[in-house]
């Protein structure tokens, strides 16, 4: 898997630039921290990546097809690959349905997959669904609740499930922990961690907290004003050519 992106640039008016000629590349297994303070664009870049928004400028390329947002059938395709983990779990889940009918719908719009997990067994949609809750360290129980009665860490947690129900190669994680308390982030993000190695997927995790992306993240690009400021492995963190910018997030998450 691969996914490049090239002079990227998305213009919300003439006078709001949300990103200006973006140009990275991710290969199959690795994870990319994205990372810049509140409207840098970073989460601008995610949506965009995933097809929630349309692009003008630029290209976007996954295993060297274009994706093109006013292409339904390519962007499908491409959908079935790639998923993304939201900052506000209670807002990405149907009050509505109880948990195990949330966690179902990215199989339930791309029925023609088949996840590993799935092969050699006759389960029925709630025991999918609850095999994939146990996946994510929950209790199988917590499928027939409403997302009211569950924690923040719960939540997150069945939003992680979800994602993973079609195993994507490619996972975009949009602020995933900003929200929870310290001992579950860390919980989210060994989650994560696991699984980026158990499935050898591609993540994009994106954060204001360079803590957090330097904890999960082996290359970080630094947004600001939505033009990357810089970008490197995470051996080089501390090197002396690192962006003026770079060093005060550094310097402001107090970890040198």
């Amino acid at each position: 898997m691969s996914l490049v992106v090239e002079g990227l640039s998305k213009n919300y008016s003439k006078n709001l630039v949300a990103l200006n000629t973006i140009s990275f590349s991710a290969k199959k297994g690795e994870c990319i921290g994205i990372v810049g303070e509140s409207g840098s664009g970073k989460s601008t870049l995610g949506k965009v990546l995933v097809g929630l928004e349309n692009y003008k400028e630029g290209t976007i390329t996954y295993n060297g097809a274009p994706v093109v947002p006013t292409k339904r059938s390519r962007l499908r395709e491409y959908r079935k690959n790639v998923q993304m983990i939201f900052q506000d779990s209670s807002s990405s889940l149907n009050p509505k349905l109880p948990v195990w009918e949330s966690v179902l719908e990215p199989l339930d719009n791309f029925k023609e997959c088949s996840p590993a997990f799935l092969e050699g067994q006759n389960l029925s949609r709630k025991e999918t669904a609850e095999q994939l809750l146990i996946m994510v360290g929950l209790d199988k129980e917590l499928a027939g609740r409403y997302p009211e009665e569950l924690s923040g860490g719960q939540k997150q947690r069945v939003s992680i499930a979800r994602a993973l129900s079609i195993e994507p190669s490619l996972l975009i994680c949009d602020e995933p922990t900003a929200s929870l308390d310290v001992t579950v982030q860390v919980q989210i993000l060994n989650l994560l961690k696991d699984f980026q190695k158990k499935m050898d997927m591609t993540i994009l995790f994106i954060s204001h907290d360079i803590r957090a992306v330097t904890f999960l993240c082996e290359q970080i690009i630094v947004l600001k004003n939505g033009t990357i400021q810089d970008q490197f492995g995470i051996n080089e963190l501390y090197h002396k050519s690192r962006h003026p910018y770079t060093k005060a997030l550094i310097e402001a998450a107090s970890i040198q």
